[in-house]
């Protein structure tokens, strides 16, 4: 699909979208293609395609603060934080939901739905 038209779909700016996409092709998730008919293919099967990957992929790691990030060994203040066992649990938990959901469940949810998970894949 032309990024053209699937700005014009979603009502997005298609310079943010084509931002968006390099990143996306970077991470494999999809694969331009030229001429005329030309646009982006994804790379894998949507089912293949989680959401969580997709967004550490846009965002970087998506926990909620620094000290719980993934790539934090161990926080200088775990021993008397009072609230890092809460943003550990608020992190594991978004990434478990995020876990349950793929490309395909988005696809087939309908507009506006809040239950998303496990619609179309079976997870």
């Amino acid at each position: 699909m032309p990024l053209r038209e699937l700005a014009e779909t979603e009502m997005i700016s298609e310079q943010y979208l084509e931002q968006i996409f390099v990143e996306l092709r970077r991470a494999g998730f999809v694969r331009s293609v030229r001429g005329a008919k030309g646009g982006y293919l994804l790379s894998r099967s949507p089912e293949e395609i989680g959401i969580s990957d997709l967004l550490v992929a846009l965002e970087g790691d998506l926990a909620p603060y620094d000290c719980v990030a993934s790539e934090v060994a161990e926080c200088e203040r775990a021993n008397f934080c009072t609230t890092r066992q809460v943003w550990m649990r608020l992190r594991d938990a978004m990434f478990q939901a995020m876990g349950q959901m793929t490309l395909e469940d988005l696809a087939h949810a309908p507009p506006g739905s809040a239950s998303i998970m496990g619609t179309a894949s079976g997870r």
